[in-house]
C-alpha cells in the first residue's frame, strides 16, 4: 500500500526531473498517487475510533461484556454510552451522532465494579428520557431515571414493581416501535431461575408486568437468553438451558417469538406456547449435549421480515475445537452453519466470570442483493486478542474472511453495540475498551484504559 508519506518520495523534484524535465513523469506520479491516497480516506471513513474518557474501570470485564443491553444506544441523532469510571462510580456520556465531542456525567451511584456481572444497561424511551439500571447479580434492583428528555442527570432510585426485584440479574433494556421500553431479567440464581418480562409506557409513566416466569427452570435449570426485536416489533427470544451453576452444564438451544409485544408466545412454526415454557415443551433449533463448550448469553438479530439469526459458539464432536456456529430458520427448519477457522482447543467450565481464550460473539446481518450478508464480531487470542470480525456476503454460505478492527490487543473485551443505529442505519458503533478478566470472579490490578467507540459501516 503507498500512502501519502509514498507519494511525497514520489514527487520530490530531485526524482521526477530525471525523466522528461519531471513535468510528464510528475503529472503520472501526482494521479497514481492521488488514486491511492484516495483509498486510504475512503478506508479511514470505514472505520473510526472516538474516545470518550480515559479512566474507564479495567479490573476486570465488567464494562465489556456481551450482555449489555445497551452499552450504547442513539436515539433521534443523539448517542447515549456508560461506563463505570476507576473509583466504581456510574458515568453517562452523550454526543450528536458522528461528533467526537462527548458531554460526561458522572452520577451519584457507584456499582459494586468488581463482580463482572454487575454491568449498566441504558436505553431511551420514545420521549427521550434515559433509563440506567446497574449492579445487578442476585441483588435489589438498581434503576433510575432522566430527570428529562435529553438529560444525562438522573433521579433518585426506583422500583418498578417492587415484588420480585430483589433477586435481580442481567438487566437488558429493549425499545418497541411505539416507544414503550422491555426490562427483561432474571429472577433468583444461576441453574435456578426465572425470566421476567416488564413494559413501561411512555403514555402512564409507568411500568407494569408482562410475563412473570415465563420461562421457567423448575427449580432444576435456567435460562440464559438472548433477546432481538425486528422492525414491526416482533420480540425473538432464544436460549440455553444450564442445569447447575457450572458453565459445563449448558446445553441446547432453544426459541420462541411474540407478535404481540410478549404477552403471548409462540414457535417458529406458529404454534402457541402453553406458559411457563418449560425444558419439556420448548422448541429445540439445534440439540447441544452438555460439556461441548457452549457458551451462554450471545446474540441474535432479527430483520425485518422477522427472520432471526443467532450466533454462538459451541464444539461439535468429535472435534476438540469450539467454533463460532451461526443458527436460523429457512421456513423449512432450522439450520446451522458452522464457522471452522479456529485453531486452538480449549474447556469450558467452573463458575463466575471466566476468562476465555475467545470472546462471546455478536452478529450483525444486512440485506446483500436476494441474499443476506453477515458479520460476526468476536475477540480471539489467536489473533492477539484483537477486536476482529469475519465477513460473508452470503450467510448461508462459507466464504468467510476475516478483518482485524483494532491494530491493538483489547484484552478480555466481549463486543456490544448500539443496537439502534445498526438497525436504522447500518452503521456499526462497538463499546471499545481494553479490559483484564481473572478466570472465576477474581480481580486485576490494573490500570483504567480509555473508554472508546469504534465505527465501522460494512464494504458490501
Amino acid at each position: 500500500m503507498i500512502n501519502s508519506k509514498h507519494c511525497n518520495f514520489f514527487l520530490k523534484d530531485d526524482v521526477t526531473s530525471i525523466f522528461l524535465n519531471g513535468k510528464f513523469l510528475k503529472s503520472i506520479c501526482l494521479a497514481f498517487c492521488l488514486l491511492f491516497f484516495c483509498h486510504n480516506v475512503s478506508f479511514a471513513q470505514h472505520q473510526k475510533i472516538y474516545t470518550i474518557a480515559e479512566n474507564g474501570w479495567a479490573n476486570n470485564s465488567v464494562n465489556a461484556v456481551i450482555f449489555r443491553k445497551n452499552a450504547l444506544v442513539t436515539f433521534k441523532g443523539y448517542q447515549y454510552a456508560a461506563y463505570y469510571d476507576l473509583d466504581q462510580f456510574v458515568v453517562l456520556a452523550k454526543r450528536k451522532g458522528g461528533s467526537g465531542n462527548w458531554q460526561i456525567q458522572k452520577t451519584s451511584y457507584k456499582g459494586d465494579a468488581t463482580d463482572a456481572h454487575k454491568s449498566i444497561s441504558i436505553i431511551v424511551d420514545g420521549d427521550g428520557v434515559l433509563h440506567v439500571a446497574w449492579g445487578q447479580h442476585n441483588n435489589k434492583l438498581n434503576y433510575a431515571k432522566g430527570i428529562s428528555a435529553g438529560s444525562l442527570a438522573l433521579g433518585s432510585k426506583l422500583d418498578m414493581l417492587a415484588e420480585k426485584e430483589n433477586k435481580v440479574s442481567y438487566p437488558e433494556f429493549y425499545k418497541l416501535p411505539d416507544g414503550d421500553l422491555l426490562f427483561f431479567y432474571r429472577d433468583g440464581g444461576s441453574g435456578n431461575g426465572n425470566l421476567m418480562i416488564n413494559r413501561y409506557s411512555v403514555k402512564a409513566k409507568k411500568w407494569q408486568r408482562v410475563q412473570d416466569g415465563m420461562i421457567d427452570g423448575e427449580g432444576k435449570r435456567n435460562a440464559y437468553w438472548q433477546v432481538a426485536i425486528d422492525q414491526s416489533g416482533g420480540l425473538h427470544l432464544s436460549w440455553v438451558w444450564r442445569e447447575t451453576p457450572d458453565v459445563a452444564s449448558n446445553h441446547d438451544l432453544c426459541y420462541a417469538k411474540s407478535l404481540d409485544g410478549g404477552l403471548t408466545w409462540q414457535k417458529s412454526t406458529g404454534e402457541s406456547y402453553q406458559l411457563p415454557i418449560v425444558a419439556s415443551n420448548a422448541e429445540y433449533a439445534v440439540k447441544i449435549p452438555q460439556k461441548s463448550e457452549l457458551i451462554n448469553q450471545t446474540s441474535m438479530f432479527a430483520d425485518a421480515n422477522g427472520k432471526v439469526f443467532i450466533a454462538s459458539y459451541w464444539r461439535d464432536a468429535p472435534d476438540s475445537i469450539p467454533q463460532y456456529h451461526i443458527v436460523f430458520n429457512t421456513g423449512k427448519g432450522w439450520e446451522v452453519n458452522a464457522l471452522t477457522f479456529r485453531k486452538t482447543a480449549f474447556s469450558l467450565s467452573g463458575g463466575g466470570t471466566k476468562k476465555i481464550p475467545i470472546s462471546r460473539p455478536q452478529i450483525i446481518v444486512w440485506p446483500n442483493q436476494k441474499k443476506y450478508a453477515a458479520g460476526i464480531i468476536f475477540r480471539d487470542a489467536e489473533r492477539k486478542n484483537k477486536a476482529s470480525i469475519v465477513l460473508n456476503p452470503d450467510i448461508t454460505g462459507n466464504q468467510w474472511k476475516i478483518e482485524d478492527l483494532t491494530e491493538e490487543s483489547v484484552g478480555d473485551w466481549e463486543p456490544s453495540y448500539d443496537t439502534e443505529l445498526w438497525k436504522n442505519q447500518f452503521i456499526l458503533n462497538l463499546y471499545l475498551q481494553n479490559v483484564v478478566q481473572v478466570d472465576g470472579e477474581g480481580q486485576a490490578e490494573a490500570r483504567p484504559t480509555a473508554v472508546r467507540v469504534l465505527q465501522w459501516k460494512p464494504k458490501f
